[in-house]
């Protein structure tokens, strides 16, 4: 523990006398001063124990001596050492009323002490507080490298927080918690979910401190490069001690080394996972089962999802964070929180493929970054329908045709069940297609706006009355005959024919295509 003023008191060598302030003995010194200067607060730096013999003051002077006390406990000094015998036989009483005052300590110090013998008190004292917090942090350190070699990260997380006599909470690069000490800890470390994302948004190394005096909470990112990786939360009730900052040191390396993946394994992991992935998209999955072995556990065996994603804009922000490996990132998070598996292989700078478990933790959190975040990351996604491992090459069609609509659609995701089950008419919704039917209508549209005859109208309602004569003709409100007239004329004015069915269908997806009405 840090030496006080009380444990000078105590010095059996010093014979030292409290004359003033003994309910503030508990007070750590940083160090020993001594200075006969009028004023040496400008010298002072805090926390430490100034040591006079008054020659250029005049102690005897009440206003004079309290202007002076004032001054060095403004400035944090907390304790003042009077030697009497030298200028003064006794400690004046106008300094002890002033010390009394402003409530700081005075020991009054013999003639036979010497200020060096003092000074070499707290100098051995604070080298061996100083041992002992280095020995401490040493011994932390090594019981958190054996917890992580035996256990794992959360073993780390739980002896940090024995170490700091607080708690501790160790969270992914989303910003949740995966492992939290003590048990009661997870609840509050869960509410500093938001300043965990914003210290996100910071170049690792990073930190924080958040909280009051009754819980401070120091926060730390994890990773080695410039993209943070995760976070280190570490709450007690005051500021960290010198033995409690090498263990939380310790820990952060320990932690930053067991979530950061050398490039060289990512790499390997990376060809090997595009290996798999080619094979299962060949209809080979006894071979990709047999090469990724127990790596990828039962994913390869049904039922899956495949994702693909695309950077929204063609061109990006050369300094803007990659959007690609974000999501990487945050579908890989996922599946470590749960222990799923998850297959993500990047096809260049401009495609990522997911192989992830069919309603499990990769497939929710796909679906809420899309919600939440994917817009802002600037990513497309397109999810297949779930399927087996012979029908990976299907689903991986299905995954590209639903991106290609999500693109159209300027949508974040869209999965492959939406086109399977709605409507085709969304599909039509391309500058593409407007310009085909606009083209296809125009004739019709300006026979219209002459005011000699509702051939478009006409058109819709024997169209959508799959030919019928009479029917159409009622919806109209005229003859059947003035109705074939009117498809007469339809059929001079385009060229074509109404009794092919391939017109028919062309026609009437033109006529949804353009609402009924001309696009220009």
């Amino acid at each position: 523990m840090p030496l006080t003023l009380a444990s000078l008191v105590q010095h059996s060598a010093l014979k030292l006398t409290v004359r003033a302030g003994e309910d503030r003995l508990d007070t750590p010194v940083r160090w020993a001063h001594v200075s006969e200067l009028a004023d040496p607060v400008p010298y002072m730096e805090g926390g430490e124990l100034l040591m006079v013999t008054a020659m250029k003051l005049d102690a005897e002077n009440p206003e004079a001596m309290r202007r002076y006390v004032k001054r060095l406990a403004d400035a944090g000094v907390v304790g003042l050492g009077f030697a009497v015998g030298v200028n003064y036989d006794e400690t004046p009483q106008a300094l002890v009323d002033a010390a009394r005052e402003q409530g700081l300590p005075l020991l009054e110090v013999p003639r036979r002490t010497p200020f060096l013998a003092i000074s070499k008190a707290v100098s051995a004292a604070v080298a061996a507080d100083q041992y002992r917090a280095v020995t401490a942090g040493f011994e932390a350190q090594r019981e958190m490298t054996r917890a992580a070699l035996a256990e794992g990260p959360a073993a780390v997380v739980t002896r940090l927080a024995a170490h700091v006599h607080g708690w501790a909470a160790l969270y992914d690069a989303s910003g949740a918690v995966l492992a939290a000490a003590p048990e009661w800890a997870a609840r509050r470390a869960a509410r500093l979910t938001p300043e965990v994302e914003r210290l996100r948004e910071r170049s690792a190394p990073a930190s924080a401190v958040v909280g009051g005096t009754d819980d401070r909470v120091e926060l730390q990112s994890l990773g080695s490069g410039r993209r943070v990786r995760g976070a280190l939360a570490v709450g007690t009730a005051a500021p960290l001690g010198t033995a409690e900052r090498y263990a939380v040191h310790s820990a952060i390396a320990l932690l930053t080394l067991t979530t950061e993946r050398s490039r060289s394994l990512q790499a390997a992991e990376e060809r090997l996972g595009a290996a798999v992935l080619r094979m299962m998209l060949s209809g080979q999955p006894d071979h990709a089962r047999a090469v990724a072995g127990d790596l990828y556990g039962g994913l390869l065996d049904a039922p899956f999802r495949l994702l693909i994603a695309e950077p929204a804009a063609a061109e990006r922000d050369p300094a803007a964070e990659a959007p690609l490996p974000a999501l990487a990132e945050a579908l890989e998070a996922a599946a470590g929180r749960t222990g799923e598996a998850v297959l993500t292989v990047p096809e260049g700078d401009d495609r990522l493929v997911v192989l992830a478990g069919d309603g499990g933790a990769v497939a929710t959190a796909c679906e809420g970054y899309a919600e939440k975040e994917a817009e802002e990351a600037g990513v497309v996604i397109g999810l297949s329908a779930p399927t087996g491992p012979i029908a990976a090459a299907a689903a991986y069609k299905q995954a590209e045709q639903a991106l290609s609509v999500a693109r159209r659609r300027g949508r974040a995701l869209v999965e492959h069940e939406e086109l399977a089950a709605g409507s085709v008419l969304p599909l039509l919704a391309d500058d593409a297609v407007r310009a085909f039917a606009d083209g296809m209508l125009r004739a019709l549209y300006e026979h219209d706006a002459t005011g000699r005859g509702d051939l478009v109208a006409s058109l819709r309602a024997w169209l959508s009355r799959h030919g019928q004569w009479d029917a159409a003709a009622a919806d109209l409100g005229v003859h059947r005959h003035t109705l074939r007239y009117r498809m007469r004329r339809v059929e001079e004015i385009l060229g074509r024919s109404l009794d092919d069915p391939d017109v028919r269908m062309e026609l009437w997806l033109a006529l949804k295509a353009t609402g009924g009405a001309p696009t220009s």
